[in-house]
């Protein structure tokens, strides 16, 4: 796992070659186990490596092709590299090819020769995570890539003819190239979801190469194209197999996407919360593992909030060496400076990942495993019972919309809150299918709560809403499935993963998602609603290990992986987060007034301003100075 960088000038002068040591002085956190540079007249490419696979110097990048030709920057773990090195080594009969020539035992050399053999069809051989750039230095041409499910990212940055790339928005802002101004469009998608979303960054020019994608550049400008997208297995027919052999088939491939994930040459472990997901995965582990798992969880002096007991029964029913990191308030003050700092991109949901991130690493491992991707695939949140109950109940939508308005009011009046704001913003829309209902369960502020905060008579579309009704038409049988896709291409890609990465690298540490190995989350998108539906918590899941969880895990509450922040925010941090409150009211961009009334409101107790509609604006104002970012 690691960093990587990228100048390219097509025509003109290429940037002074301190520029891309900048850049990799950036990324020092990502990799601070070897750097390299390689440099030609056209383009300058930086690498920081932490070392997984091949501990060697021969996995020193950037690495050159046998012949010279083809430089690769690479982030990330191709799990499959082993029978990827072998078929290219065999020299198939009648095969134009000759067997590639392997000087290392590194997946970086693997992914070199599978794009010299099959060009950009290399990219249909690999199973892994992972960002990487190849420069043909004959035919000056770069190409990119971006792993299936968006796990590894990579931004760019394109002007006339300049390209930078990287794997953080830190790094191109550090070559002095890249202009420091928010995206105003962007900035809007950060106040409802708190997060922006790819192919938009909140940098004004700065973009993403999107999950499942790849780009060639060249002097005739930047080609991108979709070489894998997740809708395609959704939209398929539903297998004609028993429930039975489908639980089969689940466990079949999560016990090999664990297998495969287990490949290092470094100390590794897992987190644990005690969840269903992430039980799993240390259950499998521990069926593989050739050594006892190391586990992690984090606990708290607030009981309600700590999930120490559940971790606790799962670690001693699978003879785990259980690490229980204990988190006071004043721990957490400590460390939130740095957490903080470890923010390449805003988001209100990553300082959690930050403290069990360090402390995993702080315990000697290197690479960790996460139950990340679970709830997405097989139905674990809210959101999914609760669109299955609009499908059943759809003679609300037949209703008059002032039946439905009114009613909605007296649930708000009866229970004032976010949830009843929800639901009347539900009812007064013209439709109540799927595209139009989602993008409001995951929305953080209100449109209208928006357009005060910024003074504004119109906001732009809402990118999750463009991004639903984009997808296909799937099968009446798959409603489930579509739910998924919404989950997995905005909320997981967009927070989850990206805060993951960002808060895992940041402290030099791997993190692997078996949930989200592409033929596992290919297959169950294949299933029909009948084998997925959530009468029980992820049903196809809990069945597909059969027997494997105590029931007390499985029917424990769902409590997400949150931290007191209620309590923090109204005490041991109300003198930082007032100040960075009034810091954000005295921006130009914002309404004064309003960013002061919420705090107020929050300090009040007011049932519709939650912790999380305060914190992520203090976020904000955080990275903005961090970065210094005009706004």
């Amino acid at each position: 796992m690691c960093g990587i960088n990228g100048v390219l000038v097509l025509n003109g002068i290429k940037p002074n070659g301190s520029v891309i040591r900048l850049m990799n002085d950036a990324l020092v956190h990502r990799g601070p186990d070897d750097e390299g540079i390689y440099e030609d007249e056209l383009i300058s490419l930086g690498h920081r490596r932490l070392s997984i696979i091949d501990l060697s110097s021969a996995g020193h990048q950037p690495f050159l092709s046998h012949d010279k030709r083809y430089c690769i920057v690479y982030n990330g773990e191709l799990y499959n590299f082993r029978e990827l090195r072998f078929e290219l080594q065999r020299i198939a009969v009648g095969s134009t090819h000759s067997a590639y020539p392997f000087v290392t035992q590194t997946d970086t050399e693997v992914i070199l020769a599978a794009y010299i053999r099959w060009g950009k069809d290399c990219l249909k051989h690999f199973n892994g995570m992972f960002a990487f750039a190849i420069w043909d230095s004959l035919e000056k041409r770069l190409f990119i890539a971006r792993d299936r499910l968006g796990i590894k990212p990579i931004y760019y940055y394109s002007k006339q003819n300049l390209f930078l790339f990287s794997s953080e928005i830190r790094a191109l802002l550090k070559s002095e190239l890249v202009p420091r101004k928010v995206d105003h469009e962007s900035l809007v998608d950060y106040l409802r979801y708190q997060t922006v979303h790819a192919p938009k960054t909140i940098i004004q020019g700065v973009g993403m190469l999107m999950p499942g994608q790849l780009a060639i550049v060249s002097d005739k400008g930047i080609e991108v194209e979709q070489y894998w997208e997740a809708s395609s297995y959704a939209q398929t027919k539903s297998p004609d197999i028993s429930y039975e052999n489908a639980c089969a088939r689940v466990q079949e491939l999560l016990l090999r996407s664990v297998e495969r994930r287990l490949v290092a040459d470094v100390p590794f472990g897992a987190f644990l919360s005690g969840g269903i997901d992430s039980s799993i995965v240390v259950g499998l582990m521990s069926r593989i593992a050739p050594v006892k798992v190391k586990t992690f969880s984090v606990s708290f002096d607030e009981s309600e909030f700590s999930e120490a007991r559940y971790a606790k029964i799962i670690a001693e029913k699978f003879k785990t060496e259980h690490h229980e990191i204990k988190l006071k308030v004043s721990d957490f003050l400590q460390q939130l400076p740095e957490a903080l700092h470890a923010l390449d991109h805003p988001s209100g949901d990553g300082a959690n990942t930050y403290v069990v991130s360090k402390a995993t690493k702080k315990a000697g491992i290197t690479m960790a495993l996460s139950g990340l991707g679970g709830d997405e695939l097989f139905a674990g949140y809210p959101v999914f019972n609760r669109t299955l109950l609009l499908k059943r109940r759809n003679f609300i939508s037949a209703l008059p919309k002032s039946i439905r308005v009114a009613a909605g009011k007296i649930a708000q009046r009866s229970k004032p809150g976010i949830s009843s704001e929800k639901l009347l913003e539900i009812l007064r829309l013209d439709k109540l299918d799927l595209p139009s209902t989602y993008p409001i369960s995951r929305q953080m502020m209100s449109d209208e709560a928006i357009k005060r905060l910024l003074n504004r008579d119109n906001l732009p579309s809402n990118r999750v809403r463009e991004y639903l009704y984009d997808l296909p038409v799937l099968p009446k049988d798959k409603l489930i499935s579509a739910v998924s896709l919404a989950e997995i291409g905005t909320y997981m890609q967009n927070t989850l993963l990206r805060d993951a990465d960002q808060m895992s690298m940041s402290v030099a540490l791997e993190v692997r998602v078996p949930f989200l190995d592409h033929t596992l989350v290919e297959y169950v998108l294949s299933l029909s609603d009948s084998f997925k539906y959530p009468t029980s918590p992820k049903k196809l899941l809990v069945d597909s290990v059969s027997g494997m969880l105590p029931p007390e895990i499985v029917n424990r509450p769902k409590m997400g992986f949150t931290f007191p922040w209620n309590h923090w925010l109204k005490n041991e941090l109300r003198s930082f987060c007032s100040e960075k409150m009034v810091a954000l009211s005295n921006r130009s961009v914002f309404n004064k007034k309003e960013i002061m009334n919420l705090w107020e409101a929050f300090l009040n107790d007011s049932p519709r301003v939650p912790w999380s509609r305060i914190w992520y604006l203090i976020v904000l104002e955080c990275w903005l100075n961090e970065h210094q970012v005009e706004i």
